[in-house]
């Protein structure tokens, strides 16, 4: 043991705080970040909480006067008849059908663009591309719903081998326009999800042979699992709340059907076309619209759990 071990610990000389050289000033720009950040916080949670207050009133007040059993299991729905029925599986299947024709679109795209912008493009071309596929989230919806039904409609029509072709109102267009429409964001997050995984899995990989496929589906694709996970969820509610596209598309009847030919009416079709103030405030057919968002609010609710799961279950956590 030397002397250097044997000897005190050496004080340390005193800081410029300590000598009165430099004096700390209150950050009060600081502060007020922090204020603003926590207000906005609270403002979500605020209008969230706010969002289910104004629908639980009037959704309770329907189901006294309408069966749980009624509304869930029935199959067939006219609430604004002379004798209504107030069964919500016609619009429930119509959402999921034109939900799943979209994503069957929508999710082998956009993870194919994701795929192709991480692994393929050059840096010039994905300078180029990811905006350019961007800007397709900022086109608004009613234009989608016009171009399913003013476009895509008539090519169904012609191209159309199974069965009778689809009307000018149908699931097909209204699904598949709204799967062109979530693409961009189904690509984008996956493409970033992809960006986030460490260079090394890849270059370890090429360096044991194995080419830019094998890399993107068998290493990045499955490191980044859970990013891809959250963005197909995200498209998902993106496309179960769509409304435009599927009023102008999909038309306003009521149909419980899986033939994606014929015309449909999703919840949020039906929210849109009765809330337009025909319906007295108090009555029962005016009740219905917050029943079926309360309904819409709770898939929702249950698909983010859903996702939320998978999503904490496939992590990977890279130091």
């Amino acid at each position: 043991m030397t002397a250097t071990e044997l000897s005190p610990a050496q004080p340390r000389p005193p800081t410029a705080v300590a000598l009165g050289l430099v004096t700390r000033r209150p950050r009060y720009g600081e502060k007020v970040i922090k204020g603003l950040l926590f207000l906005c916080a609270t403002l979500s949670i605020a209008t969230t909480v706010a969002i289910v207050l104004s629908l639980v009133g009037p959704t309770v007040e329907f189901f006294g006067e309408v069966g749980i059993g009624e509304f869930l299991t029935g199959t067939t729905w006219a609430p604004l008849f002379a004798d209504p029925a107030f069964g919500v599986l016609p619009l429930v299947t119509a959402t999921f059908v034109i939900t799943g024709i979209a994503l069957c679109l929508a999710v082998p795209t956009g993870l194919l663009i994701a795929t192709y912008l991480q692994q393929y493009a050059r840096p010039q071309a994905r300078k180029l591309l990811k905006p350019t596929l961007e800007l397709l989230a900022g086109i608004p919806s009613v234009v989608y719903g016009f171009f399913a039904l003013t476009f895509v409609t008539p090519i169904l029509q012609d191209l159309w081998f199974v069965g009778d072709p689809p009307g000018i109102f149908n699931a097909a267009s209204a699904g598949l326009v709204m799967g062109v429409m979530i693409v961009p964001t189904i690509a984008s997050l996956s493409e970033d999800a992809m960006a986030a995984v460490p260079k090394a899995l890849s270059e370890g990989a090429y360096a044991l042979g194995s080419n830019r496929m094998t890399v993107s589906t068998r290493v990045v694709m499955p490191a980044a699992l859970s990013g891809i996970v959250a963005a197909i969820v995200l498209g998902v509610s993106r496309a179960v709340g769509e409304t435009m596209i599927v009023l102008i598309a999909a038309g306003g009847t009521p149909n419980l059907s899986f033939n994606p030919a014929e015309a449909m009416q999703t919840m949020t079709a039906f929210i849109a076309s009765a809330g337009i103030g025909d319906q007295p405030t108090g009555s029962t057919g005016y009740k219905t619209i917050f029943a079926v968002g309360s309904t819409l609010f709770l898939l929702t609710l249950a698909m983010n759990l859903i996702s939320i799961r998978l999503v904490r279950r496939y992590r990977q956590v890279y130091s």
